[in-house]
């Protein structure tokens, strides 16, 4: 017997009053990957095959029935499940450490703590929330820099103007976003939505690619504004703004691209995602690509992908791109010599353009 489709999932409303759990804390609980949602496959991939769809938010998915059992069947359900998403402000996490807000707050500009979520007042200040559970947690490990003097280290950085707020929050985004997905295109587009447009053009050099990624844009997290002033300023809060930040998520993005363009490659406009072209054998194995350790804690894609080995880059890569040129046209070209650029490329489409050599505007004999 077929199991009805409507009594093994739930909505996100249905799930979080029976999870007794507010809107909010619903939302934020999925955020921290404490309740499970379903994709929905099939309608998603025909939006983005559309072009015109994003993939919908993780707390907007519904909800398995086992998944809600699961969680109901804690020992310590609901409190323990309403505990571990309790938010609280730099004047509710100084109470529960029993310190000065001041003192908390320099504790979180220098990254001892991270912020789960932020939202802008009415004065449009930047709130910033933390998860209950970890500051009390941060408190029982490290009670010396609770009282006295703070470390040398600590005053340094801080009177450096050192704020690593913004930057740990957008590590943990990052990792929530590429937890939530499989897809390889996916997950790099959560890489480059860290990135500003500019820095992203560099990176990802072919433009249908760039219009992929940017169909597949994560959407903005809770609470984000809108518009107006409020939005300028969480659209910079979202986007990395540190050299090596940026660097890092470059790199990252690099290495995302060559995971995603090994399973297909980016759809032309009115065109389904092709498979990626079957690499030349090579007479060696591929080389295995180190995952290297950020010092920064800062979270790339291979630090949360799913289990499965090492990946692997591809011994040569191929892309299928229309108006590619032909073997021997990228054979012929000189070594160092410029790639040719998209505005090159669309002169030798027009009518009336010779196939190799020759100057604009020679004709071609027809005759």
């Amino acid at each position: 017997m077929t199991v009805d489709e409507t009594t093994r999932t739930v909505t996100p409303a249905r799930a979080a009053a029976e999870l007794e759990l507010k809107r909010e804390e619903f939302r934020l609980a999925v955020r921290m990957g404490l309740i499970r949602t379903t994709p929905l496959p099939d309608r998603d991939e025909s939006v983005r095959d559309r072009g015109g769809g994003r993939e919908r938010a993780p707390e907007r998915r519904p909800v398995e029935r086992a998944e809600l059992d699961r969680l109901k069947a804690a020992p310590d359900f609901p409190d323990g499940l309403r505990e571990r998403v309790r938010a609280v402000g730099a004047g509710g996490a100084a109470g529960l450490l029993s310190i000065t807000p001041d003192r908390f707050a320099r504790l979180a500009r220098t990254g001892h703590l991270s912020p789960v979520r932020f939202y802008l007042n009415r004065y449009r200040s930047v709130i910033w929330l933390y998860v209950a559970a970890e500051v009390t947690a941060f408190g029982e490990e490290h009670p010396a820099l609770l009282g006295g003097r703070l470390p040398a280290e600590v005053r340094e950085r801080e009177a450096a103007g050192e704020d690593l707020r913004a930057r740990n929050w957008r590590s943990r985004h990052l990792a929530l976003l590429l937890r939530g997905t499989d897809d390889p295109w996916v997950r790099a587009a959560a890489v480059a939505s860290l990135l500003d447009p500019v820095q992203v053009a560099e990176v990802v050099d072919d433009p249908y690619e760039r219009g992929h990624l940017d169909r597949l844009r994560p959407p903005p997290p809770p609470g984000f504004p809108v518009s107006g002033a409020a939005y300028e300023v969480a659209e910079r809060l979202v986007r990395a703004d540190d050299p090596d930040e940026i660097l890092w998520h470059r790199v990252s993005l690099a290495l995302a691209l060559d995971e995603a363009r090994a399973v297909c490659q980016a759809p032309h406009p009115g065109e389904r995602p092709r498979p990626a072209a079957p690499a030349a054998p090579a007479a060696t194995e591929p080389e295995v690509v180190p995952v290297p350790v950020s010092d920064a804690g800062v979270v790339r894609p291979s630090d949360v992908a799913p289990a499965g080995g090492p990946v692997r880059r591809p011994a040569v890569r191929a892309r299928a791109r229309r108006g590619a040129p032909p073997p021997g046209r990228a054979a012929a070209r000189a070594p160092g010599a410029r790639r040719p650029g998209l505005l090159d490329r669309l002169r030798r489409s027009l009518p009336g353009r010779t196939g190799g050599g020759g100057g604009w505007g020679e004709r071609r004999d027809w005759g």
